[in-house]
């Protein structure tokens, strides 16, 4: 269960920002068939996400978390990317350009909530506005062992079991509900009590501590899709390590997500 495609897709991967285990999460795509991808790391991968330079991949895969500097028990500084990036991301989102985000890109860009729109979630390392509400930081919790249920017959999800076990990180976070085409479900009880402040590891150090730490009940989502102008966009909240990149089950839906979102075969829009 490697993924495998019916003819070769050309992805771009989007890297850096959060750390991961390179060569185990590398290894996924190079054990795919037919498919050839080119790796880029932020920033210099900002300058492929426009019309011209996006048109050379048939998916764009963001494993990548833009926006964001981390100080050592101090605030991270949080910045909104350029205008004329913004102006670039949102044509290609309208132009019909396929993204895959994976794991932690749903926390770039913190303060550009038209990119939280697109993906369909947030998660916070500090308390933020989204929607008009001020929102509490996010909270996380590593190598949890639980079971994901399939929840809709859908490309993404070809091949898969009804249910499949995952060992990964949990995010406790933002979810469009209303806005997502639902695909994958977790088992875990997504309350505060079970996960761990991002602000007090990032801002004063303190890791896995959720004392004085409150957080509304959360979504037990961990995959989705949208459509967003022309584009398809897939979400899968797996993928902080090697137990995660191993999971045959994971793999397939990476693949399964290229396949969907990509544009071969597709006319674009522009």
């Amino acid at each position: 269960m490697s993924g495998a495609m019916d003819e070769t897709h050309k992805i771009l991967l989007s890297v850096k920002g959060h750390p991961y285990e390179r060569q185990a999460f590398y290894d996924i795509f190079d054990d795919m068939d037919n498919l050839d991808w080119t790796l880029v790391e932020q920033p210099a991968s900002q300058a492929l996400f426009n019309i011209n330079q996006a048109a050379a991949f048939d998916a764009l895969v963001l494993y990548d978390m833009p926006g964001i500097t981390f100080h050592e028990n101090a605030p991270p500084d949080i910045s909104s990317p350029p205008e004329v990036y913004q102006r670039d991301f949102q044509q290609l989102v309208e132009a019909g350009h396929g993204f895959v985000f994976l794991h932690h890109a749903i926390a770039g860009w913190q303060d550009w909530e038209a990119y939280s729109e697109i993906i369909g979630g947030r998660f916070f390392y500090l308390p933020r506005e989204l929607r008009g509400e001020r929102r509490q930081d996010s909270g996380y919790r590593h190598d949890v062992t639980h079971q994901v249920e399939v929840l809709a017959d859908h490309p993404v999800t070809a091949g898969l079991p009804p249910h499949f076990e995952v060992t990964d990180e949990l995010y406790l976070y933002e979810v469009f509900e209303d806005d997502v085409t639902p695909l994958l479900r977790s088992d875990f009880n997504f309350t505060a009590n079970n996960f761990y402040s991002a602000t007090a590891a990032v801002r004063d150090g303190r890791l896995n501590d959720n004392s004085g730490w409150a957080h509304n009940q959360g979504s037990s989502l961990v995959g989705w899709t949208r459509e967003v102008g022309g584009s398809r966009i897939v979400y899968l909240q797996f993928g902080d390590g090697p137990s995660a990149y191993a999971n045959p089950h994971y793999r397939r839906l990476i693949a399964n997500s290229i396949e969907w979102v990509s544009t071969k075969g597709r006319p674009l829009w522009v």
